[in-house]
């Protein structure tokens, strides 16, 4: 059962961010990066920021993060999110990708408890294609570390 309701529009990939929605479909995080001056980015872009090379290659992120910002959400911005509200949307950090944050959904944690600083663990939401209701996405969301497992 996917987080948001069946409603909820999926992603669309486009030329840029195909690669990591690909990544996705294997349940891996990857973040786009220089194949020349090494800077990650995200979201992907075609040339590099650092020094224009148009040359990336991709570096599968660590399954833990940890949140940089976040914000409550209490009033839906899509009809199809009203029956999840409150909920919580955060940039996370990595460890040893520096520069890249993502923004995510926090959840299976109360909203008053999340924090800056909050060790999350990703774990993969499986959503029906816009193009294929039959087809899934997988769409990279974050749980509290101290869930896995339990």
């Amino acid at each position: 059962m996917s987080y948001f309701p069946r409603e909820m529009p999926a992603p669309e990939p486009t030329m840029d961010d195909a690669e990591f929605w690909s990544g996705c479909a294997d349940r891996k995080l990857r973040f786009q990066g220089c194949a020349d001056c090494r800077r990650l980015r995200h979201p992907p872009t075609p040339i590099c920021g650092g020094c224009h090379s148009t040359r990336v290659e991709w570096i599968e992120a660590p399954s833990q993060a940890s949140i940089y910002a976040f914000t409550v959400v209490h009033h839906a911005s899509h009809p199809a999110v009203s029956s999840r509200l409150p909920y919580v949307v955060a940039v996370l950090q990595f460890d040893g990708l520096p520069g890249v944050r993502f923004v995510t959904n926090i959840t299976d944690v109360d909203p008053a408890e999340v924090h800056i600083g909050m060790e999350v663990t990703v774990w993969w939401d499986q959503v029906a294609s816009g193009d294929s209701p039959t087809e899934l996405v997988f769409i990279p969301r974050f749980r509290p570390s101290s869930m896995v497992g339990t």
